[in-house]
């Protein structure tokens, strides 16, 4: 299998991190990226608050060397700005930027941006165009399935994105108003294979190797993006590159490996945001953690109170004392509590 390409840039594997408001940060990104995301993409940022400059969405683009390619995902509706927004950032480190046209949350399609995009496939090209004309990196662009039933519009769109100088897109195979229920459509990622050129990824629905071998298998797509499914499972891409690169399963993470995860990922947020603001924000993040643990809805309770780095400690010790009296994961040992 020939490796997948953005342009000019080599990704070291055929699955990647797709972007996630609140949640793909820095350390989120940096922790996927070193459990074999291909690459992993930014918070979605205004194209208008680049253009003026806004301090606080420059700082969610921050790059971290994670040893994966990085990409900045920009929005918005008006093709100049989103040009100008482009040009704004220019100087910045990162390897590709990705426009969003997948978005579905009423404050960005209300304004015309996101998933609002999927009803006008000219205006997805003349936003691509603009992109392209302002950056010397890949452009590439994350879509859905379409606005609603009657407007099932990606294949056009990818038409006119690809046209427009697009090098890979991502199809979220759920139109905007099935939001992220129910189950995919994998017969559109298909047709968009079947109508472009570029390489397409196919995204929705992959929480193990099996989902995404059978994506990749039934649509022909190039590769998959994990977004939700590797949250508190970021071994999720080992397992998936193993699978579709023919190798054996990698051994699954030990309770410890699990916490230690968790561990860093909040230091880590707290080193670069400070405790007062990261603490509250990993309170999603450790929630994803306790997937799967004995007492998990009483731990999850927990996860809510979070405040201080401390409590996270206290946190992890009861998951151990948890799993401890449901004599799961005999063979954890805790001589070293952390890395």
């Amino acid at each position: 299998m020939e490796p997948l390409k953005i342009g000019n840039i080599t990704l070291p594997h055929r699955a990647v991190f797709g972007p996630m408001a609140g949640f793909t940060d820095a350390p989120c990104r940096r922790l996927m990226a070193q459990h074999g995301a291909g690459f992993t993409v930014s918070e979605m940022v205004s194209s208008r608050a680049l253009v003026y400059h806004d301090h606080k969405t420059v700082s969610l683009l921050k790059a971290e060397p994670n040893g994966a390619p990085y990409g900045v995902q920009i929005f918005g509706e008006v093709p100049e700005i989103m040009g100008e927004a482009a040009a704004a950032i220019e100087a910045y480190p990162f390897d590709f930027l990705d426009i969003n046209m997948g978005c579905p949350a009423p404050k960005i399609v209300s304004g015309g941006a996101g998933s609002k995009l999927m009803l006008d496939p000219d205006l997805c090209g003349r936003i691509v165009e603009q992109v392209k004309a302002h950056t010397s990196r890949p452009v590439t662009v994350k879509m859905r399935k379409g606005w609603d039933a009657d407007h099932i519009t990606a294949v056009e769109c990818a038409k006119a994105c690809e046209q427009a100088g697009a090098q890979l897109i991502a199809v979220h195979a759920r139109t905007r108003e099935q939001m992220y229920a129910p189950g995919i459509d994998p017969d559109i990622i298909a047709k968009v294979k079947a109508a472009v050129k570029v390489p397409v990824l196919g995204n929705g629905d992959i929480h193990t190797a099996e989902d995404a071998v059978e994506m990749m298998s039934r649509t022909g797509c190039d590769g998959v993006m994990i977004a939700r499914g590797a949250l508190g499972d970021p071994w999720l891409f080992e397992r998936v590159n193993a699978a579709i690169e023919g190798l054996p399963a990698p051994k699954e993470p030990n309770l410890q490996a699990r916490m230690n995860a968790l561990r860093r990922q909040v230091e880590e947020m707290v080193e670069q945001k400070g405790e007062y603001t990261a603490m509250p924000q990993a309170r999603a993040q450790t929630m994803h953690y306790m997937k799967g643990l004995k007492g998990a809805a009483a731990l999850r309770r927990c996860c809510c109170t979070l405040s201080r780095l401390e409590d996270l400690d206290e946190l992890i010790a009861a998951v151990f004392e948890e799993q401890r009296k449901a004599g799961q994961d005999p063979d954890d040992v805790r001589e070293v509590p952390f890395p």
